[in-house]
């Protein structure tokens, strides 16, 4: 279970670093503050951090399609900037996914 939590917490702290770096210091603190909704042992706690790491994956998604937009215009390469946007989206999707096993939801009722 501890590690299933590891892994959303640095799916979390990698989203807020993505809004640190557009120097959104309010969202970058709800993100990196939203893992301590697993203090909370309730069923709505455990729902939001799930949406929460798939509203993201959809983020990273969307920054992809726009940077190799970007680098398309200014006939850069772009290839690198989708496998590692890509495997971070891929990554907090599982994030989202683990938190749904059994293990997890018996602790969360």
């Amino acid at each position: 279970m501890i590690s299933r939590i590891i892994i959303f917490v640095f799916a979390a702290l990698l989203l807020a670093a993505h809004f640190l770096r557009q120097g959104n210091i309010v969202v970058t603190a709800l993100c990196a503050l939203a893992p301590l909704l697993f203090l909370f042992r309730k069923r709505w706690s455990l729902i939001a951090l799930q949406i929460l790491a798939y509203l993201a994956a959809g983020l990273w998604i969307v920054t992809a399609i726009f940077l190799v937009q970007e680098r398309l215009a200014l006939g850069r390469p772009w290839t690198a900037a989708v496998v590692i946007l890509g495997t971070v989206a891929a990554f907090t999707v599982a994030a989202g996914l683990l938190l749904n096993s059994a293990v997890i939801r018996e602790k969360y009722p």
